[in-house]
C-alpha cells in the first residue's frame, strides 16, 4: 500500500482515545463521529455469491466451481460477487443500514485442504490438492479485490489459517499435530500463494490448536510465518468466538483478558466474538501494550481507507448501480458455472445424452429426495435467489412438451420415513410405480448442508456437520437398488458437496453425474446436460474412495495415505477425472528439454483434438514426480493446468510451463529445496494413474527430465 494510505491511517488512529481504538477491534465497530469514521460491521460472506444479505446471484458451491479446473472462471465469478457486494454496500450504507453481512470485507475464500471426505465443511473448499486450491484461490481473490490495491473493490480473506479440516465436533479443543513436511507441503502452500501472489487483504485464523498453539493466537503461524516469512501486511481476524476457546476449551490461558492479550500480542487484529471486550482490562494489567493495539487498529484503518470509507479517499466503485444485483448477465454466468461444474463419472454405452423422441422416450421418472430440493442447490453460506430451479423443475422446463415427467420423492434425505406418523419406507412404492411407468429414470440423491456443513448449522443425527462415512444417507442406497431392480435405464445425479461411495452404482446404473451443489438455477444446467444441450466436462477436485474403511483416522492430520498424492486406498473415481460426450484425443506431446539445470523452467506441450460433435472445455493437466523421492514425500502432484475451449473438430496446442518451484520438494524439516536427479513429467486429461487409464480408456504422456547441479534451497 502507498505511503499516503499508511500516513492517513496513522493520522486517524493518533486522534483516537484508547477506548476508541479498542472498540475498532471488534467486528461490529461503532462510529467515531468526531473523526468522521462511520460505524462498520466487518462480518460478511461471499463463498459463492454475496451471502445472507438478501437477493444475490447464487453460484455453485466452491467445490463445484473447483470442478471447472478453470482459474479464469473463478476470476469472473469473484468479479461479479464484488460488483454485487459494492452495489449492496453503497445502497444499504446510504440508508443508514450498516448491519452484519452488509459490508465490503468478505470472509472468503476457504482455502483449507479437503484432506478427508468425511469433513462436513469440505464443500466450502476447492478440494484436496494444494496447487489447484492455490490457483483458484488466487484468482478468486484477484477478482474480488480488483486491480488497484490502493482502491480495493472489496477485501478478501483467506481462511482458516491453518491446518484446519475437522472434526467439527472437536474444533474448539482439538490440537492438530502436524509434521514440518506436511505443514509446508500441504497445509500452508495455498495460503502462501494467496498472500504473495494475490495480496489477499485479510487472513482468518482457525479454531483449533496447531502443534499446541491456538491458531488465532499462534506466534509461529501469525508472526513467524505470516508476517515475517511471507511479509503479510494486511489484517488478521479471529474465527468467530475462537479467542474464547483459549481459556474455555484449549486451556492455554485462564481468563478472557489473557486470551485477548495472547491473540493481539501474536498478531490478531480483529475479533469476531466478544473476547476483545476484555482488552481494556488486559491493557490495565500490562498483558498487552498500547503499541500493539495501535498497530492493529492502523492495519484496520488502512483497509477501510482503501475501500473508500473515509473522507477524502473516495472509491472509484461507489457508482455501481443496484440494478447489477442478480442482473441477467450475472445469472447467465451462474448457470454457465453450474454447467462447468458438472462431472460425468459414468456413461455406459453412451446412454447420455437422452434424446427426446416420442416413440422411444415418452415418460421420464425423476425420483429422489434431492430431485425437487432447493436446499440441495445452494450448499451453505448462500444468498437468496429470486428464482430456484431444481433438477425436477429443470427437466420439466426442458422436456415437458415432448415427454411426460413423473415425480416421486422416494425417501427422506436421511430419515426412515417422509411423514412423521408413517411406517418406514413410506414413499418407496410410489417411486417403484413411477419407475415402472417410465422409459428412463433420473435418480437425484445425495446430501445438503443440513447433513454436511459447519458445526451448529447441521442439525440432525449426523451431529456436528461431519459425515460418519461415505455411504448415501438414510434409505437412499436401498431406494436406488429398489428402483434399479425395476429394470429401466437409470441415470444417477448426485447433489452433494463431497465424495460419496457409489461403488454399487458404478456397477449397476447406466450413468452418473456429480452435480455438487450447483447454485440457485442448477437444475437448468443438470437438465441441459442430461438432454445434450451441452457436454459436461468438469474434473473431480477430490478423490472418490471405494471403501471408507481404508481411510486413516479422521483426527490424524498426517497426510500419509490421504488424497491422491499419498493414498494407497482403492480408488473408485480419481482426482482430476471426468468424462465428456465428445472424444478428446491428445497427441504430439513434447517437452522442451530432457536435461536442464536445477533452476530452469521446463515447457510441456501437447496437441488436443476434439473429435466429437460437442464443444468442450478441456482441462489439460501436468503432474510431476521425483523418481528418487523419500518415503514421506508425495507421488505425482498436479503442477500445471491449461483450460482449452475446443469446438467440434478443433485442434489446439496446450503449453504448460513448469517453473523451478514446481519441481521443488519439502524436506522433513520443512525446507523447500530443488534436488538434482530424475523427474517424471506427465501431461494429459487426467492424472497419470492406472484407475484413470482404466476409466478413460487412454493414459497420459510421460517424459523423463534430468535436473543437474547441486541441491539448493528456494523461496517457498
Amino acid at each position: 500500500m502507498s505511503k499516503q494510505t499508511k500516513a492517513y491511517a496513522k493520522q486517524l488512529v493518533s486522534k483516537m482515545t484508547t477506548q476508541e481504538k479498542l472498540e475498532q477491534m471488534l467486528y461490529a465497530s461503532p462510529p467515531i463521529e468526531r473523526l468522521h469514521i462511520p460505524a462498520y460491521n466487518w462480518w460478511n460472506e461471499s463463498l459463492h455469491g454475496v451471502a445472507r444479505a438478501g437477493v444475490a446471484t447464487v453460484f455453485p458451491q466452491a467445490i463445484g466451481m473447483a470442478a471447472s479446473f478453470d482459474a479464469g472462471l473463478l476470476y469472473q465469478i469473484a468479479d461479479v460477487i464484488s460488483t454485487e457486494g459494492r452495489a449492496k454496500f453503497q445502497q444499504f450504507s446510504s440508508r443508514g443500514d450498516r448491519d452484519i453481512y452488509k459490508g465490503l470485507t468478505f470472509w472468503s475464500p476457504n482455502i483449507n485442504i479437503f484432506r478427508d471426505p468425511r469433513w462436513g465443511r469440505g464443500h466450502e473448499t476447492y478440494g484436496e490438492d494444494p496447487y489447484l486450491t492455490a490457483e483458484l484461490g488466487v484468482s478468486y481473490i484477484k477478482g474480488l479485490q480488483g486491480k488497484d490495491p490502493e482502491h480495493l473493490k472489496a477485501a478478501a480473506c483467506a481462511k482458516h489459517f491453518a491446518v484446519h479440516s475437522g472434526p467439527e465436533t472437536l474444533r474448539h479443543s482439538f490440537d492438530a499435530q502436524v509434521s514440518e513436511h506436511d505443514l509446508y507441503d500441504t497445509y500452508l502452500y495455498a495460503f502462501c500463494r494467496c498472500v504473495k501472489d494475490a495480496k489477499v487483504e485479510a487472513v482468518m485464523g482457525a479454531y483449533n490448536r496447531v502443534n499446541g498453539e491456538p491458531a488465532c493466537g499462534s506466534r509461529r503461524l501469525l508472526q513467524t510465518i505470516l508476517r515475517e516469512e511471507w511479509q503479510f501486511t494486511g489484517h488478521v481476524v479471529s474465527d468467530c468466538w475462537a479467542v474464547n476457546d483459549f481459556h474455555l476449551n484449549h486451556g492455554v490461558t485462564k481468563t478472557a483478558a489473557e486470551s485477548a492479550a495472547m491473540a493481539v500480542n501474536h498478531g490478531c487484529d480483529l475479533n469476531c466474538g466478544n473476547a476483545f471486550l476484555h482488552l481494556g482490562k488486559a491493557l490495565e494489567s500490562g498483558l498487552v501494550s498500547e503499541e500493539a493495539v495501535t498497530a492493529a487498529v492502523e492495519r484496520l484503518m488502512e483497509v477501510r481507507i482503501r475501500l473508500g470509507m473515509m473522507e477524502g479517499y473516495p472509491s472509484p466503485y461507489a457508482d455501481i448501480p443496484y440494478e447489477k444485483v442478480e442482473c441477467k448477465e450475472h445469472v447467465q454466468l451462474s448457470v454457465e458455472a453450474a454447467r462447468r461444474s458438472l462431472v460425468l463419472l459414468k456413461n455406459q454405452n453412451d446412454i447420455l445424452p437422452l434424446h427426446l423422441d416420442k416413440e422411444t422416450l415418452r415418460t421420464i421418472a425423476v425420483i429422489g429426495p434431492n430431485a425437487n430440493s432447493r436446499e440441495a442447490l445452494i450448499g451453505n453460506y448462500a444468498g437468496t435467489s429470486s428464482q430456484y430451479i431444481t433438477p425436477l423443475e429443470g427437466i420439466q422446463q426442458y422436456a415437458a412438451d415432448q415427454a411426460r415427467i413423473l415425480y416421486a420423492q422416494g425417501c427422506h434425505l436421511y430419515k426412515d420415513q417422509v411423514e412423521g406418523l408413517a411406517l418406514k419406507k413410506d414413499r418407496f412404492q410410489e417411486a417403484v410405480l413411477a419407475a415402472e411407468q417410465a422409459d428412463v429414470v433420473v435418480m437425484c440423491l445425495g446430501m445438503d448442508a443440513a447433513i454436511e456443513g459447519e458445526e451448529g448449522d447441521a442439525g440432525n443425527e449426523y451431529a456436528g456437520g461431519d459425515k460418519p462415512g461415505l455411504r448415501l444417507p438414510g434409505l437412499q442406497q436401498e431406494l436406488l437398488e429398489t428402483v434399479a431392480a425395476v429394470g429401466k435405464p437409470v441415470v444417477l445425479v448426485l447433489l452433494a458437496g463431497s465424495a460419496v461411495d457409489v461403488s454399487w452404482a458404478e456397477q449397476h446404473v447406466d450413468a452418473i453425474i456429480d452435480a455438487w451443489y450447483p447454485g440457485a438455477r442448477g437444475g437448468k444446467a443438470i437438465a441441459e446436460a442430461i438432454f445434450g444441450a451441452y457436454a459436461p466436462c468438469g474434473k473431480l477436485p477430490v478423490t472418490f474412495y471405494a471403501d471408507a474403511g481404508e481411510l486413516p483416522d479422521f483426527c490424524d492430520y498426517r497426510m500419509e495415505n490421504r488424497t491422491y498424492r499419498y493414498t494407497r486406498c482403492k480408488i473408485l473415481y480419481p482426482f482430476g477425472y471426468g468424462l465428456s460426450y465428445s472424444r478428446i484425443r491428445y497427441f504430439d506431446a513434447a517437452v522442451s528439454t530432457a536435461r536442464c539445470s536445477v533452476g530452469d523452467a521446463v515447457a510441456v506441450t501437447v496437441k488436443v483434438a476434439n473429435e466429437g460433435s460437442y464443444p468442450v472445455h478441456e482441462s489439460v493437466q501436468a503432474y510431476i514426480r521425483h523418481e528418487d523421492r523419500e518415503a514421506y514425500e508425495p507421488g505425482f502432484q498436479l503442477k500445471g493446468i491449461q483450460n482449452l475451449y475446443l469446438a467440434p473438430g478443433e485442434v489446439k496446442q496446450a503449453e504448460i510451463v513448469l517453473q523451478s518451484r514446481d519441481f521443488a520438494v519439502i524436506t522433513q524439516e520443512g525446507a523447500c529445496v530443488l534436488r538434482p536427479g530424475a523427474y517424471q513429467v506427465s501431461i494429459g486429461g487426467s492424472q497419470p494413474d492406472g484407475r484413470s487409464r482404466e476409466l478413460l480408456g487412454y493414459g497420459t504422456d510421460m517424459f523423463a527430465v534430468q535436473r543437474e547441479g547441486e541441491e539448493e534451497r528456494v523461496d517457498y
